[in-house]
């Protein structure tokens, strides 16, 4: 943030500019084209090999699903250009909010924190595993070893270094938070997720630094005992959920850029995540 020295500066230099009116501001300031909640824009073209990039985060806002036992976000405007001379406001949330990060220290007390994880493992080849089909029919489906090794064998064994996505298409529920959650009277949620064996297969049998789910959780809303979150980050890697648009992303070929929180000792924390290809 700036200093006082700054900001008062800034305030007494906005009220001389008053009197100029606004056509000054008219010239200058770029065009502002609001995205439509929910909508997925034209992946845009990219210089220097990439083909295109793709925004696999959701929009954050105090309307964003989270665990029942979390508050939403809150955001609380302080200064306003009117009065101030420039916009500025605080944010509440909680580490796990959002396209988030789940660090391995989130299940697993001593564990590597958000703060320490290193930064080559946010680039990393994208594979994308579609279970879609099955949640249409059931919202209860977990993403097996089976549905691994038939992704391999359309596009070869998992890269090294790999970040593995569960495409389920729950994204599509964002916009509303009784869907996403998707609780039974007994306040269960039934979503998808990685099943115990999948993180088993997956931290043992390949190497991978990180999974995501498009899901508010990497176990099942049904899983008892939490063993994807358990396998996984008792494995050293991390998760991100929520995630938005796996739909648009080629199953493989693409490669996952994560925009990592860094806070001290952090459990997670919200991330603004990528695809190129």
């Amino acid at each position: 943030m700036c200093a006082p020295a700054v900001i008062a500066a800034v305030r007494e230099e906005w009220s001389r500019r008053r009197f100029l009116g606004t056509l000054g501001a008219a010239t200058v300031a770029p065009a502002m084209v609001p995205i439509e909640a929910g909508s997925q824009p034209a992946p845009v073209r990219l210089p220097n090999g990439f083909r295109q990039i793709f925004d696999l985060t959701h929009t954050l806002s105090p309307k964003t699903p989270v665990v029942p036992s979390f508050k939403p976000m809150r955001y609380v405007p302080l200064f306003t250009i009117p009065k101030d001379g420039f916009q500025c406001g605080e944010i509440t949330l909680n580490e796990h909010t959002g396209t988030h990060m789940d660090a391995p220290v989130h299940f697993v007390d001593g564990a590597v924190t958000v703060d320490r994880i290193p930064v080559d493992h946010f680039f990393a080849p994208l594979v994308v595993i579609s279970i879609v089909d099955r949640v249409r029919k059931s919202p209860d489906t977990a993403v097996t070893p089976e549905d691994i090794q038939a992704w391999e064998r359309r596009h070869g064994r998992i890269p090294a270094g790999a970040f593995v996505a569960m495409h389920s298409g729950w994204d599509a529920r964002i916009g509303d938070g009784e869907s996403f959650l998707n609780r039974d009277v007994k306040g269960t949620s039934h979503t998808p997720g990685f099943s115990g064996d999948a993180a088993a297969f997956l931290t043992k049998e390949r190497d991978i630094v990180g999974v995501g789910v498009d899901t508010l959780s990497l176990d099942l809303g049904t899983s008892m005992g939490a063993p994807a979150h358990l396998g996984f980050l008792g494995a050293g890697k991390y998760g991100i959920e929520v995630i938005a648009n796996l739909s648009a992303v080629p199953p493989a070929g693409a490669t996952v850029i994560v925009g990592g929180p860094k806070h001290l000792a952090g459990t997670g924390g919200p991330v603004r995540l990528f695809a190129v290809a």
